[in-house]
């Protein structure tokens, strides 16, 4: 059972490349909101998958959440 600081120490340069890797796909997101000129209805589906990321990242962030992060992310990907 590794200790709280190995965690830390094993688990942070994949945990960091993991956040940059959806930084990434949020800009990407709204480059190609700004660059297109797509109606509401088109972007529906989209904001709404958005909207669950940033739902998601909420999540993650709790610092002592009720229950753990892995089930509520299951159960709120499941809605999609």
């Amino acid at each position: 059972m590794l200790s709280p600081a190995q965690v830390a120490e094993q688990y942070f340069l994949e945990s960091r490349h993991q956040l940059l890797e959806i930084a990434a796909y949020l800009d990407r997101y709204d480059a190609a909101v700004a660059r297109t000129q797509s109606t509401n209805g088109q972007l529906a589906g989209a904001e709404r998958k958005l909207e669950v990321i940033r739902r998601a990242l909420v999540i993650v962030a709790e610092k002592a959440p009720g229950r753990e992060r892995t089930v509520a992310l299951l159960e709120l990907f499941a809605t999609v």
